[in-house]
């Protein structure tokens, strides 16, 4: 089973290219940087609204990437164009993608 981190957050419709623009550098700091990490989703619900789903191997990864917030570059220039966190959830996959 995969840990998700469910994160809902607004941006001005305004900054959506620049928070597009600053996903990439953000999802290497994690690659490089956050054990556990296996991937995310970025997908927009609306003009200023956003769901990040973020894939990691354990809670303890998702717990320890927590603790750390934004501590590389990439992810503090990610997390400085949200506007406002909605909310903050943690699951588990019922299912595994084929070949995961």
């Amino acid at each position: 089973m995969t840990t998700v981190e469910l994160t809902r957050f607004r941006v001005p419709e305004a900054r959506a290219d620049a928070l597009l623009a600053a996903r990439p550098a953000m999802l290497r700091d994690f690659e490089s940087h956050r054990a556990g990490f296996r991937g995310a989703r970025l997908i927009r619900l609306g003009p200023d609204e956003w769901l990040d789903l973020v894939f990691w191997r354990s809670p303890d990864d998702f717990a320890e990437s927590r603790r750390r917030g934004a501590d590389r570059p990439g992810i503090a220039d990610f997390f400085a164009l949200i506007d406002e966190l909605i909310s903050t959830e943690q699951g588990t996959t019922a299912d595994e993608p084929v070949g995961a």
